[in-house]
């Protein structure tokens, strides 16, 4: 099942609006194949392995990160597949939380005979697809903070420097971080002050959708995030000057009009976001976009880089105000690891 995690990671950012899916064939403990889902409309996983291992699959046992489907989509079921194919026992990782499937598969699979074991590695397997899960089960995409800082918490100098707080290394797996994320956020302060391009530089990989949050359309017409990649979607206000749109629209950029303000704005344009096949948002900053998140509770998951630094309170603080008045109030997170990254500690979590 670890070989078929790893297959299925092949896929992050590529099958959207599918999940991420991979397959092993085993026989006589030996593996035979092994596939992935690689793209929307291409066979899935187990099509994949089938087509590799041939009349060989026949007795063999596959081993799938998600349940095999069991609906006729835009490619046939899975599940038929893999009984026609001889398959003798399948070992799933996780449940489809697709209403279409959830359960559905792992049913037809033992009304025809074959055993079933499931929940092998259920957490990796969950983890593979938690932007799928998360849009199937609310309609809004997976939201991952991350933010790089100073031991004492500053993402920048008091004139607005920050780089570079983080390692080389470290900023080589934001890449990862953005590879499997279908979109990628800042917010104008971010733009105007570090100019970046919101692209995966790794090669072979997906490009996110840059999104903007720019509430009186200040993005420079020479900002990078307009020709490094996709078409950025900038989110103004409903109030925003008509010539500035026109000139962000021409330069390539989609406009957004939408009041962001509050929670009702975040699930607005989670929702929206969503509509355009986001399973996975990635949050970049800077401070008042972060704090605006997390006050609004849409934050799933944070990522946080702590460079072995002082820079001084009068730098810039990682999150602005949250209106926390006692540490009974603070917002909570659990711990998931904690791991060195090129002379950085970094650490990782979800809100419980």
């Amino acid at each position: 099942m670890r070989l078929a995690v790893e297959e299925a990671r092949k896929g992050l950012g590529f099958t959207t609006p599918n999940p991420a899916v991979g397959c092993v064939l085993v026989k006589n403990g030996r593996l035979l194949a092994s596939g992935y889902h690689r793209r929307a409309g291409s066979a899935h996983a187990e099509i994949e392995a089938l087509s590799a291992a041939g009349g060989g699959a026949r007795g063999a046992t596959a081993y799938v990160s998600l349940e095999p489907c069991s609906h006729q989509g835009r490619t046939p079921p899975c599940a038929d597949a893999l009984i026609e194919a001889g398959i003798t026992r399948v070992v799933v990782g996780c449940k489809d939380p697709n209403p279409l499937v959830a359960g559905r598969g792992v049913r037809r699979l033992r009304a025809r005979g074959l055993e079933v074991k499931s929940g092998v590695l259920r957490d990796s397997c969950t983890d593979v697809i938690r932007g799928f899960r998360k849009v199937a089960e609310s309609g809004l995409p997976y939201v991952h903070l991350k933010l790089a800082a100073s031991l004492d918490g500053r993402i920048a100098a008091r004139g607005g420097d920050s780089k570079w707080i983080s390692s080389r290394q470290s900023r080589a797996t934001v890449q990862l971080l953005r590879a499997r994320s279908e979109a990628v956020m800042v917010g104008i302060g971010t733009v105007k002050a570090d100019d970046p391009r919101l692209n995966c530089r790794l090669r072979g990989r997906a490009r996110p959708l840059p999104v903007v949050l720019d509430r009186k359309l200040r993005t420079p017409l020479s900002a990078r995030v307009l020709t490094a990649g996709r078409s950025p979607l900038i989110v103004c206000a409903p109030r925003h000057s008509v010539v500035a749109r026109r000139r962000l629209q021409e330069a390539g950029a989609t406009v957004l009009p939408l009041d962001m303000r509050g929670r009702r704005g975040w699930l607005r344009l989670l929702a929206e976001l969503a509509r355009r096949d986001v399973l996975e948002l990635l949050i970049e900053g800077g401070a008042r976009v972060a704090s605006s998140a997390l006050k609004a509770g849409v934050v799933d998951r944070a990522t946080f880089y702590f460079s072995p630094r002082l820079i001084g309170g009068d730098g810039i603080p990682m999150v602005e105000s949250l209106g926390v008045r006692t540490p009974a109030d603070a917002l909570r997170l659990s711990t998931e690891t904690w791991s060195e990254s090129g002379g950085d500690l970094v650490w990782t979590g979800e809100f419980s």
